[in-house]
């Protein structure tokens, strides 16, 4: 099985091409900052550097939607490949094919961080001294459970 899940932010905006031909689809380029969950002594890089690859209606979407800074949610598979370079080195690649993408945080969080810093932990604008929020009275029958 060939399965690749990521969150992370786009390092700049997408880069997107057409196919040539009768039927031109789109072929979007992005890469994506995720952060590492773990920091290991010496090592100074906290995030991964992930290039994806959108085809088609998913290239069209990033290419409309998606910018540098925002956070993005991708589903899909590892491919790799290679090719000789103009000074006949050989080079290898590793892409991942976008299957689904989706937006990991609505557009005013993005707004607030500037799109480029990643978001701390929200703090309740007014926690009760229990550390939980407190709900205005008057809404019980607005809440989906009793």
């Amino acid at each position: 099985m060939n399965k690749v899940i990521l969150m992370g932010r786009l390092t700049r905006d997408p880069e997107v091409r057409y196919s040539q031909g009768d039927q031109a689809t789109a072929v979007a380029r992005y890469t994506l900052a995720v952060d590492r969950r773990f920091k290991r002594d010496g090592d100074q890089q906290t995030a991964d550097f992930i290039n994806c690859v959108a085809f088609g209606r998913s290239g069209e979407f990033a290419e409309k939607y998606f910018h540098k800074g925002i956070k993005i949610a991708v589903t899909g598979r590892i491919q790799t490949g290679s090719y000789t370079n103009q000074e006949g080195q050989k080079v290898y690649t590793t892409d991942v094919v976008v299957e689904e993408q989706e937006f990991a945080e609505s557009k005013a969080a993005s707004e607030q961080s500037g799109g480029f810093q990643p978001m701390g932990r929200p703090e309740p604008s007014a926690a009760a001294g229990d550390g939980f929020m407190n709900i205005p009275d008057g809404i019980d029958e607005e809440l989906p459970f009793n």
